[in-house]
């Protein structure tokens, strides 16, 4: 039990602080070493280890991986961010734009590969313009955030819940599409209110984005690829399975060497999935007794407002793929655990506003925008996440109460 607690200890808090004292080590290689070491001091034979990966969410992961890169190896992305900046008028409609395009994208992709994608491109925009980056920036990242709670394939730790509790694509939707759809305006109301000088002016402006290239034939690929995965999802076959195909698929081409797709690939964090699968499962094992486990019912998490109060607080020190891996054995014990665990899927990641380290997309578009000399404080995003936080995880409890 000691050993147990003892890894599970160290690994969060590499995952939660990024690194370890003294050694060179990211978060991924933190994973990899405590699923080692919970097998090497016995907490967790090899097999249950092998056992305790989720395929499935692995799985789904990959394909999607692989369809983001398709489509931005065509051009989608540069593609959606021409087509924001040739509509946009005024800062209110390019706010506007960079929302919709966030959220709606981060719907059915992955948010983090989205920020990844657009980060540069919106910061060049703004420089472009000659707007203030902060508050464009500030929305994708929001917006990527609250677009993904609308379903299984909108974040990683949706695609983890998607698999641990079996609810279909379409109703996971139904459920938490309109969280995300109110979410997205709130946002938008809020970002005006605390940028008025940037979006309360009469000032308008023309955007004339330079051109750039387009390979048509691997985007009508990439979309038609996409269209039939989402239509897939949504007639109840099996996520994981629709995802890898599609994404296999995509590997055929003519012209394009598999090798540029694989380059796109976020392969460490699909490293560090496999590797906390293995830490939660040597904790549950040795720790988290079925006794244990009742015990906890003592914290009401069975209650909506409590659970997700719960979910919020650990994601902003843990982070949300963490959080779900460990609330997993204590929500799979509630009597209604189909309510509890979109419940957990909409506060983990809608607590994701809250501070810069409360998501990987965050995290992604302050590093990608301090490269081109664009500074998100602390405190600045803080001012406006608490508000977001608590005005979409508000609305959210009280539209699935």
């Amino acid at each position: 039990m000691l050993s147990a607690i003892l890894v599970f200890a160290a690994t969060y808090l590499v995952v939660a602080v990024g690194r370890f004292p003294g050694l060179r080590i990211d978060r991924a290689g933190a994973a990899l070493v405590g699923a080692s070491l919970m097998v090497g001091l016995g907490v967790l034979p090899l097999d249950e280890a092998y056992r305790a990966i989720d395929l499935d969410t692995l799985v789904l992961l990959l394909g999607m991986m692989i369809l983001v890169a398709s489509l931005r190896l065509s051009g989608f992305f540069l593609l959606t961010a021409r087509g924001v900046a040739l509509v946009a008028r005024h800062p209110l409609t390019l706010l506007a734009g960079v929302v919709l395009a966030s959220g709606l994208l981060s719907a059915f992709l992955v948010n983090d590969t989205v920020c990844l994608m657009l980060t540069p491109l919106v910061a060049e925009l703004a420089r472009t313009l000659r707007r203030n980056a902060v508050p464009y920036l500030l929305a994708l990242a929001m917006a990527s955030n609250i677009g993904s709670v609308a379903t299984i394939t909108g974040n990683p730790q949706n695609i983890m819940i998607g698999s641990f509790s079996g609810i279909p694509y379409g109703d996971f939707a139904a459920a938490l599409a309109p969280v995300a759809a109110v979410g997205l305006v709130l946002l938008f109301l809020l970002l005006v209110l605390g940028f008025r000088r940037e979006f309360l002016t009469r000032a308008g402006f023309t955007a004339h984005p330079p051109p750039f290239r387009l390979h048509r034939v691997m985007l009508a690929k990439s979309l038609l690829a996409a269209a039939a995965m989402i239509l897939c999802f949504f007639l109840g076959i099996p996520p994981a399975e629709v995802a890898i195909i599609g994404g296999a698929l995509l590997l055929l081409s003519l012209r394009l060497r598999p090798e540029r797709i694989y380059r796109e690939i976020d392969w460490a964090l699909l490293l560090l999935f496999a590797g906390l699968f293995i830490v939660v499962a040597g904790l549950e094992r040795a720790v988290l007794t079925p006794e244990r486990i009742a015990e906890a019912q003592a914290l009401a998490l069975g209650r909506p407002a409590v659970l997700a109060g719960v979910a919020a607080l650990l994601s902003n020190v843990v982070s949300n793929v963490p959080t779900v891996l460990v609330l997993k054995p204590f929500v799979a014990a509630l009597p209604d655990p189909r309510s509890a665990w979109l419940v957990l899927a909409m506060a983990a990641t809608l607590a994701g506003n809250l501070t810069i380290l409360g998501s990987v997309a965050n995290l992604i578009v302050v590093q990608r925008a301090r490269r081109q000399r664009i500074e998100i404080g602390f405190w600045s995003y803080l001012r406006l996440g608490v508000p977001v936080t608590l005005a979409t995880i508000g609305f959210g409890l009280w539209w699935m109460r």
